[in-house]
C-alpha cells in the first residue's frame, strides 16, 4: 500500500478511536466526524487521496456499507470528491484553517511593525487585483489564445537539452547577458533607444521596477509627481515609501506642466508618466510636452520614469520618440514589460537605467531576488533573436484591432447605460463611463455583481488620487474571442438593469 494511504489510514484510525469511545450508537457518524476532523485540521491535506471503503473497513473492523455512508456525508458537504477510477480525494478548498489571530494580551509581546511596514499595509487597498473569475474582460491581458506556445516550448526544450551542470549555479549567467543584448537590439530597432546591455535590469514586471527605484531614491517626505488618474499600483508603491504623491490631470497633450503644475514650483524628485498611452484614459503625450517635461525636470533636478507599458500598440501608427531617446542628460528611467505582450504569468519585464543608477539598483536586486530564472531569460532572448517576438506582435496588433472593433460595436448596441471613451486603437483596454450621474458605490456594486457572473473589471475610481474620483469600468477586450464578446456584454447589460 502507498505511503500516502498508510498515512491517511493511521490518522483516521486514531481519530475514529476517539469518536467511537464517546458512546455513539451510529458507527457511520463516528467515522464521518473522524474523517471530517482530520480534514478540517488539515492533518490530511488538500488534494490527498483517501483510503478506499474496503481498506478502511478492514482497518477499522466496519462494514463497507458503514464506510460508504460516512463518505456520502462527506461528499454532500463537499469536503471530498469521488474521482472515477481513483477513489476519494480531499477537495483543495475543503475547510482551510483560518490564520490564528493574536490575542489582545499577546499582541504586545511582539516588536512593532516598522514605519515602512505600516505604510505598505496601509496602502495595500490601492492595488488593483483582478478577481480570478475567468478572462473576460480582465484588463492587462493580451490575446493569450494566439501566443505561439509550440515555438516557446521548443525553445525551452532546446535549452534543457543543451544545459550544462555548471550553468545551474548562482551567478551572472550567459542567459542573462544574452537577454540583455537582445533587449538592447529590440529597443534600438523599435524605440530608437541605444544603450549598453549593462543598463538593462531584467525584472518580474513594472511593479518590481518601481520598488527598486523607490528603494534607491525615495526618502520619506520626497515629492513624486504622477498623472491623475494613473495605475493604482504606482500610487500604492510611492505612498508605501511615504513619499508625497502629487497628482496632475492630463489635458489633450498629456501631463499638464504650466501654472500651478509647473514642476519647478512643485520640486519633485521623481515624475512617473505613461507617454504613449496615458493609463487609463488613452491620451498620447505630444512631442512638445515630452520636451517640456525634460526641460522642467532638468531645472528641478528630477528624474523621469517613462512607463511604456503598451508601446507596441500605442505607437504602432503614430510614432513619437520616447522620452528616453530625447533625453540628453540621462535623467530618464525607461520601463518595459513582456507581461502585457505575451502572457501575464510569464512575469518578465525590464528597465533601462541611466548609468549613475546602475550600481545602486543592481545592489537592491542582489538584496532581493538576485535574478529572474536563467531558463526563462534564455528562452526570451532566443524568442527575440529568432524574430518570433516581432511576428507575434504583428499578429497581436491585427487580432486586437479586430476584437476592439467587435467590442465597440457590440457595446454600443448592448450596454445602454454606459458609453465608451473613444481613443482609437492605442491600448488593450477600454474605459466605460456611466451615461447618467453615478457614484463609487454603484461602480463597486457593479464590479462585485459582474464577478459573480464570471466577468472581471477594474474600477476607474481606484486610479484617482485626491478627492475627485470618476466612477467607471476599465475593461480588457483583446483576450476574448469575437464570438464570446457579445454574449459577455449582454451579461453586463443584465446586471446593470438589476442595480
Amino acid at each position: 500500500m502507498h505511503t500516502s494511504l498508510n498515512f491517511a489510514l493511521q490518522l483516521i484510525s486514531e481519530a475514529y478511536a476517539k469518536e467511537a469511545g464517546s458512546g455513539s450508537k451510529f458507527r457511520y457518524l463516528d467515522l464521518y466526524r473522524a474523517v471530517k476532523s482530520c480534514i478540517s485540521r488539515q492533518e490530511i491535506p488538500p488534494n490527498w487521496r483517501l483510503p478506499s471503503s474496503r481498506q478502511l473497513a478492514e482497518r477499522l473492523g466496519l462494514s463497507r456499507t458503514t464506510v460508504n455512508t460516512a463518505y456520502e456525508l462527506l461528499l454532500l458537504e463537499k469536503l471530498i470528491a469521488a474521482r472515477a477510477g481513483s477513489g476519494y480525494w480531499v477537495l483543495s478548498e475543503a475547510m482551510a484553517p483560518e490564520i490564528p489571530v493574536a490575542t489582545a494580551a499577546g499582541v504586545h509581546e511582539y516588536p512593532a511593525l516598522s514605519a515602512f511596514g505600516d505604510a505598505v499595509l496601509g496602502h495595500i487597498g490601492l492595488m488593483n487585483r483582478a478577481p480570478d473569475v475567468g478572462i473576460a474582460f480582465k484588463p492587462g491581458l493580451p490575446p493569450i489564445d494566439i501566443f505561439p506556445i509550440n515555438r516557446w516550448k521548443n525553445l525551452l526544450n532546446s535549452y534543457w537539452r543543451h544545459i550544462r551542470s555548471s550553468d545551474l549555479s548562482y551567478g551572472q549567467s550567459t542567459a542573462a547577458q544574452h537577454l540583455q543584448q537582445q533587449i538592447c537590439n529590440y529597443l534600438h530597432v523599435n524605440r530608437s533607444i541605444r544603450v549598453h546591455p549593462n543598463q538593462i535590469v531584467v525584472v518580474s514586471g513594472s511593479l518590481q521596477s518601481l520598488y527598486f527605484i523607490a528603494s534607491a531614491l525615495i526618502d520619506p517626505g520626497d515629492t513624486v509627481v504622477i498623472e491623475n488618474p494613473t495605475f493604482p499600483n504606482v500610487q500604492a508603491v510611492f505612498r508605501s515609501f511615504r513619499a508625497r504623491v502629487h497628482g496632475i490631470e492630463p489635458d489633450a497633450e498629456g501631463l499638464q506642466l504650466f501654472g500651478e503644475h509647473d514642476l519647478r514650483t512643485i520640486q519633485p524628485k521623481l515624475i512617473h508618466v505613461t507617454p504613449p498611452d496615458h493609463y487609463p484614459l488613452g491620451i498620447k503625450m505630444s512631442l512638445e510636452r515630452r520636451l517640456e517635461l525634460l526641460r522642467q525636470a532638468s531645472e528641478c533636478k528630477a528624474l523621469v520614469i517613462e512607463n511604456d507599458y503598451e508601446q507596441e500598440i500605442a505607437n504602432s501608427r503614430e510614432k513619437i520618440p520616447t522620452i528616453f531617446s530625447l533625453d540628453k542628460e540621462q535623467r530618464t528611467i525607461y520601463l518595459g514589460t513582456f507581461n502585457r505582450l505575451l502572457y501575464p504569468s510569464i512575469r518578465l519585464g525590464f528597465m533601462v537605467l541611466p548609468p549613475h543608477l546602475v550600481a545602486v539598483v543592481k545592489a537592491f536586486e542582489e538584496h532581493s531576488h538576485r535574478f529572474v530564472s536563467p531558463s526563462l531569460q534564455m528562452v526570451m532572448g532566443q524568442f527575440i533573436e529568432r524574430n518570433h517576438l516581432y511576428q507575434h506582435l504583428k499578429n497581436l496588433r491585427e487580432v486586437a484591432a479586430e476584437r476592439l472593433e467587435v467590442f465597440r460595436n457590440s457595446f454600443r448596441e448592448t450596454v445602454r447605460p454606459m458609453e465608451l471613451m473613444e481613443t482609437g486603437f492605442r491600448s488593450l483596454h477600454v474605459v466605460a463611463l456611466f451615461r447618467e450621474s453615478s457614484d463609487i458605490q454603484r461602480e463597486q456594486a457593479l464590479i462585485q455583481a459582474l464577478g459573480k457572473k464570471g466577468i472581471a473589471a477594474f474600477p476607474l475610481s481606484n486610479c484617482y488620487t485626491g478627492a475627485y474620483k470618476q466612477p467607471g469600468l476599465i475593461l480588457g477586450y483583446s483576450t476574448v474571442s469575437p464570438s464570446a464578446i457579445r454574449h459577455k456584454l449582454y451579461i453586463i447589460q443584465d446586471v446593470l438593469e438589476t442595480l
